[in-house]
């Protein structure tokens, strides 16, 4: 049964592929557990997986329909994006940033990991944690 109340950025993704093991071993931990991640997420992740880690086509698709079968995949709406902005302004984060924590508030989310943003920052119900730290 995949968790509804927690949101995956595209590193704790991406982290799959990594030489570093600890943080590879932490991520399959928490995926396998299911949660949610936007449409975003997926596309930033077949653009690290393509540009950084030259992985083949075969292999991007591959994992992209595991995650498709283990996390609830939400579409990017007007309104995460009207939310997004908001965030961005008030909380000075970077414009992708605050489109993963808008789709996160908006999914009704209570965790975000992430190991890009502030950890322990709460905004509303939802709380930033570094799954790493």
């Amino acid at each position: 049964m995949t968790r509804t109340d927690v949101f995956f950025d595209t590193n704790i993704l991406v982290y799959l592929l990594s030489g570093d093991i600890e943080k590879a071993r932490r991520s399959e931990s928490l995926l396998a557990r299911g949660g949610m991640a936007s449409v975003q997420v997926l596309n930033e992740y077949v653009s690290v997986c393509r540009r950084k880690h030259r992985a083949p086509w075969e292999a991007v698709l591959e994992t992209i329909a595991a995650f498709k079968s283990t996390l609830t995949i939400l579409p990017i709406s007007l309104e995460t994006h009207e939310r997004g902005l908001a965030l961005a302004q008030r909380h000075n984060f970077a414009i992708y940033d605050a489109m993963i924590v808008a789709a996160a508030q908006l999914s009704g989310c209570s965790t975000l990991y992430t190991e890009d943003m502030h950890n322990g920052l709460a905004l509303g119900g939802l709380r930033i944690v570094d799954p790493y730290a």
